[in-house]
């Protein structure tokens, strides 16, 4: 049986006790009611107590200064008795503080761990993998086109970047590939190539220590068809309903399955932060291989809402083009007669690694990621903030994390949706934060494969490490007659340019003022 004075040594125990005394405090002891609140008391501290046969908090201590305390025919503590447990609680709270501090200052200080990109996926209306996507993104093709995969005859809006040809063979098995929504089969395909161009093979994979490999790869609108299945199924008989439709509708489940798949169990979740989705996701994944939680993180992001209830929901927001009679003149961003953003579709995966890590196993880097930023405009869930204030606070704390200064940027991959509102704020955050810089180029991904939503960062991430690569930044199509407010020295014209590209920035933001900011450079 533990002893009176033991119980004292413990500082939670004693807490436990002050706290129930404290809801009576001294009036308790002058109350005329005092027995019936002791009862009331009494019944409050038996339920830190443990199940019986174990030894409790509270319980354990079954000796004459905590035994007084369920006996009613004896009193409570007297005050000096409660000042001597109070301050035996406050002295312990110093001491667990005391050696909480210590534990930290014995933590060893973190290396300075960079951050490279050593593997590329993509499927997208332009390519299904990044060199292909890329050179038609350099050619200045347009993805856009009439929506195929249903009847839209009854919609305003009739176009968008929709994927025509689509394969899972050998990277997905055949039953998955049928219960699947759209989303997760883009973001398990675009993963395992992102493994592929990465050159890791069988043998590189048996190697990698699996506890420090991870999955993070976000989707801002997830399985959306799997679940307006399963609800025209519901309208006939729950029985009809698919029984994965739960669990492959929900956002996390893509990133889920590839770690399952590969057997990696290092950070493994997803992010949904609407359009902003893919870059939260590269920059927490980069974060956690800066942080020493992990060495080779697979990241992106992956939307697929191409369906009638998805067009539905953002024509009836009002946020798409309704210019269907020329689909590839659709997406024109900064253009004065843009208005509304195409949906797209598709998935983006970066293959992120510890630079010493992807050194060992020889692989080829692409570029090495330098930091970026989150913040919130707290304005409103859709309009962008008049005053840019939160897309400019991204801009310059993602300079900070990166380490670099504005003068260093001088490629902008933009968020640039092709609104009204949305591509003239981002533009005069842009001219505020590097106006003065000659060398500045800036173009939209968008105009050509439009909005990927979820995916679109993670995507256009890849568009802007393959401009770091080859050297050449894509055009700005449909930029005919552009906006008054914009300055065209900044924009990329209607051709592709040369660009030796110093430090590049990739913006993203998202329905609910989500901003983010990501910042990649060539490796040196």
């Amino acid at each position: 049986m533990t002893s009176a004075s033991s119980c004292y040594a413990s500082p939670l125990r004693d807490y436990l006790v002050v706290a129930c005394m404290s809801g009576g405090g001294d009036r308790l002891a002058l109350s005329d009611t005092r027995t019936s609140r002791r009862r009331k008391l009494v019944k409050k501290c038996s339920a830190f107590t443990s199940p019986q046969g174990s030894a409790g908090l509270v319980s354990s201590c079954n000796n004459n200064a905590l035994s007084s305390l369920f006996e009613s025919n004896n009193t409570y503590f007297n005050r000096k008795q409660r000042r001597f447990n109070r301050a035996s609680y406050t002295s312990g709270q110093v001491t667990l503080e005391m050696e909480k501090e210590a534990m930290v200052n014995k933590k060893p200080p973190l290396k300075s761990r960079r951050v490279v990109v050593t593997g590329m996926g993509v499927e997208t209306p332009l390519g299904h993998d990044p060199h292909t996507f890329y050179d038609n993104l350099l050619q200045g093709i347009s993805g856009i086109s009439q929506i195929e995969n249903f009847d839209c005859s009854a919609f305003p809006t009739r176009i968008a970047g929709e994927i025509k040809s689509f394969s899972t063979e050998g990277l997905v098995a055949p039953k998955l590939s049928k219960r699947m929504d759209k989303f997760m089969l883009y973001l398990l395909t675009a993963g395992k190539k992102a493994l592929a161009d990465g050159g890791v093979t069988e043998d590189v994979m048996a190697e990698l220590d699996k506890s420090r490999c991870g999955v993070l790869i976000g989707s801002a609108m997830g399985g959306m068809k799997i679940f307006y299945d399963a609800l025209e199924a519901l309208k006939i008989s729950y029985k009809k309903m698919n029984p994965f439709c739960v669990p492959f509708a929900t956002t996390n489940m893509g990133s889920a399955m590839l770690a399952i798949d590969l057997g990696w169990m290092g950070p493994n979740y997803s992010i949904s932060t609407a359009c902003a989705t893919g870059n939260f996701c590269i920059l927490n994944a980069a974060n956690h291989i800066i942080r020493g939680e992990a060495d080779v993180m697979l990241c992106g992001g992956s939307d697929s809402v191409i369906i009638p209830i998805g067009l539905g929901g953002f024509v009836a927001c009002r946020a798409l083009s309704q210019q269907n009679e020329d689909p590839t003149k659709a997406s024109r961003p900064w253009d004065s007669n843009r208005d509304g953003f195409v949906m797209g579709e598709g998935a983006g995966v970066l293959l992120l690694e510890e630079l010493e890590h992807a050194k060992k196993r020889g692989a080829t880097i692409y570029a090495e990621f330098l930091g970026g930023s989150f913040t919130s405009d707290a304005y409103h869930i859709t309009e962008p903030r008049p005053d840019g204030a939160g897309v400019i606070l991204c801009i310059e704390k993602a300079l900070a994390h990166a380490g670099i200064s504005k003068e260093d940027i001088n490629y902008i991959n933009a968020h640039a949706t092709s609104t009204p509102a949305g591509d003239l704020k981002e533009y005069q955050a842009l001219a505020h934060c590097f106006g003065q810089n000659p060398e500045l180029r800036i173009n939209s991904t968008k105009s050509m494969i439009g909005h990927l939503l979820g995916a679109s960062g993670a995507v256009e991430a890849v568009a802007t490490i393959q401009a770091i690569k080859t050297g050449w930044v894509h055009p700005n199509i449909n930029l005919e007659n552009p906006d008054k407010a914009v300055d065209t020295k900044l924009l990329v014209g209607l051709k592709k340019e040369k660009l030796d590209i110093k430090a590049a920035l990739s913006n993203s933001f998202g329905f609910g003022g989500h901003n983010s900011s990501i910042i990649f450079a060539p490796y040196k």
